[in-house]
């Protein structure tokens, strides 16, 4: 595609938005680069391609924590490349589909979320490899929440109809973002990744407990409804 043949990037965010919400904090400069993004990929690197890529950005990041913990905690940032690496296959796989409207929409959600679970488990598993002693736990209890954020994810989807990735004022990009400024800190503080480790953890548990609460309320008003539907029906009858 010619330089002149590109579209304006307004418009090709409505095109990428199909059927999802967007309530993180940084949603609009990350639709943009996106939208940029999406315009410039070559055409023979696929949706598939790109998921790939992401998934090899959690491979990078659990070979880092191996690295970090055999040779040097100097190899940390390569998972802060690694996280870029997830951010961009991760962002742009399934972008890409609707732009060159060729979307596979149960397939693309069912292989993103397997791979989005497949890649946190590698991240925890890297995790408890490189921490010692009891803050290996937080590796395990990391991979346990956030398949629990996944999981009211999907349930979320099931009840509402909207797909929705984010939690509040914070999504999968604000996430990487901060577990890769908690790898440099520890590059240059040792030490410090297990207490930001622990907090992160923390936060995670409050911000599901808050979804799931979230949940049970919109589950609830959706049994009403459903009822009241139901009354109306028969009166009609």
């Amino acid at each position: 595609m010619k330089p002149s043949e590109k579209r304006p990037l307004k418009e090709v965010v409505k095109t990428i938005s199909h059927e999802r919400e967007r309530t993180n904090i940084l949603r609009k400069s990350e639709q943009m680069t996106i939208a940029y993004l999406v315009q410039r990929i070559p055409s023979w690197i696929s949706s598939d391609m790109l998921t790939a890529i992401g998934f090899m950005g959690s491979v990078i990041i659990f070979i880092s924590f191996m690295l970090a913990n055999y040779v040097s905690e100097i190899y940390l940032l390569i998972g802060v490349v690694g996280f870029f690496i997830s951010w961009f296959g991760d962002s742009l796989d399934g972008r890409i589909a609707y732009f060159r409207n060729i979307p596979r929409k149960w397939y693309g959600f069912t292989l993103d979320l397997s791979t989005d679970w497949i890649g946190a488990i590698l991240i925890g598993l890297g995790f408890v490899i490189y921490a010692e002693g009891p803050a290996k736990l937080l590796g395990f209890i990391f991979v346990v929440l956030y398949g629990w954020e996944i999981m009211t994810t999907l349930l979320r989807y099931k009840v509402s109809g909207v797909y929705s990735i984010d939690s509040g004022i914070l999504g999968p990009t604000e996430v990487r973002i901060i577990i890769s400024s908690m790898l440099i800190m520890e590059v240059i503080i040792d030490g410090t990744f297990i207490y930001f480790a622990a907090l992160a953890c923390v936060v995670l548990f409050v911000t599901n407990i808050s979804d799931f609460f979230k949940l049970l309320t919109l589950a609830n008003n959706r049994d009403r409804e459903e009822r009241e539907q139901k009354r109306k029906d028969a009166a009609a009858l």
